[in-house]
């Protein structure tokens, strides 16, 4: 995972790169939809766009770097919360409750993430080419379901736990459901739902 840098005046020295990238976290932090710019970067940085280039060759390897980092930042919340509950199946809940809770708190990064990243193979050999989000995904899958269970079956369990916290959190943030941490808690792990 990237280090985080203060961008706190012009940039003067340093890795750049990092430094383009953590304040471009933070604008992402104050917008709804995401809306990013490589000259306005440069220009508050206080560096030429011309040297915002050597890193970014243009506006989509800046966004597809952000959206990156966002699914490791996601991701790494998700290793911590499976991580105190335990990990297995208690673990792999908590890792879908923090994607709901994770989403509404960064609503225009998880956007930026959706809109950067292509056709994802749930099914892939190295998941951590997708970011360490869907490292978490497939990590709780394997916790949880038997050993022997063949790798499209994992894929499609895979896509039904994604898919349940995804629609939420995307139902939440275009306001079709209020954001209750309680109900988001209850409907990702079922409970208080009976034998569902």
């Amino acid at each position: 995972m990237l280090p985080i840098l203060p961008v706190s005046g012009p940039y003067h020295h340093g890795d750049l790169r990092a430094a383009a990238l953590q304040l471009g976290m933070e604008r992402l932090e104050n917008q709804e939809q995401p809306d990013l710019g490589l000259r306005a970067l440069a220009r508050d940085l206080g560096v030429s766009a011309t040297a915002l280039y050597r890193h970014f060759p243009n506006k989509d390897a800046l966004l597809d770097a952000l959206a990156l980092e966002g699914l490791n930042r996601l991701g790494g919340n998700q290793a911590e919360a499976a991580a105190k509950a335990g990990g297995g199946r208690d673990g792999f809940g908590e890792v879908g409750v923090t994607y709901v809770k994770w989403a509404v708190e960064h609503p225009a990064l998880l956007r930026l993430i959706y809109n950067r990243v292509g056709q994802v193979d749930l099914a892939a050999d190295d998941p951590t080419a997708m970011g360490e989000a869907f490292y978490q995904l497939r990590a709780g899958i394997a916790a949880t379901m038997p050993d022997d269970m063949p790798k499209d079956q994992r894929a499609a369990a895979a896509l039904h736990a994604w898919s349940l916290v995804h629609g939420l959190a995307m139902l939440i943030l275009d306001g079709q459901v209020a954001y209750d941490p309680e109900m988001v808690r209850k409907v990702v792990l079922m409970k208080d739902f009976g034998d569902c």
